[in-house]
């Protein structure tokens, strides 16, 4: 197989996980999901951590190209919420939902997941940062800008298993009021 094969047993692989999750994650039926072998995953990523760090950082990637894609909104509070309404569609949610997943089993925190979590978190924060300045915020304050809405994003997205639609938006753009607030300071 060569690279370009590689890259397309990632892309399956990474679509599977997308579509069913990362949690309990085994070789044998993700390989028969995607129309391989657990031995050709084994050959290619070498073990299922190197697998799952490779389908994580796709994710990561993917994610990224979806925020590079929006476009700049009239003023940062209008940007936040615009950027909320992306979390909450796909594919941006779902590449959320497996980084969360990553987190919560404990796999950002240890190799080789580290290395590849502070790479995939380094381009997510320069993708949100661009964006907060397509949106109007000065370049000098648009860091504390992404570490406020970034941090308090995720956390709404974590909590959208609740009723509370309502009760999330409100709190959004609260959220957006104040990173305008940081933004005209």
């Amino acid at each position: 197989m060569t690279a370009s094969q590689r890259e397309d047993l990632l892309d399956k692989v990474t679509d599977h996980v997308l579509e069913h999750g990362l949690i309990g994650l085994s070789l044998r039926p993700v390989a028969a999901a995607v129309g391989t072998s657990d031995r050709m995953l084994i050959y290619h990523f070498t073990t299922r951590d190197a697998l799952v760090s490779a389908v994580v950082a796709r994710t990561s990637v993917r994610a990224v190209q979806q925020v590079d894609a929006l476009p700049g909104a009239a003023t940062v509070r209008s940007g936040v919420n615009h950027l909320w309404a992306a979390y909450r569609t796909q594919p941006l949610s779902r590449c959320l939902d497996v980084y969360c997943q990553a987190a919560a089993t404990g796999l950002i925190g240890r190799e080789p997941y580290l290395s590849d979590a502070r790479a995939s978190n380094e381009a997510w924060a320069a993708a949100l940062r661009d964006y907060f300045v397509r949106c109007g915020a000065p370049p000098r304050r648009v860091a504390r800008i992404v570490t406020l809405v970034d941090s308090a994003l995720f956390g709404f997205h974590l909590d959208l298993t609740t009723d509370r639609p309502t009760e999330l938006a409100r709190g959004v753009d609260d959220l957006a009021v104040a990173a305008q607030a940081i933004a005209g300071a």
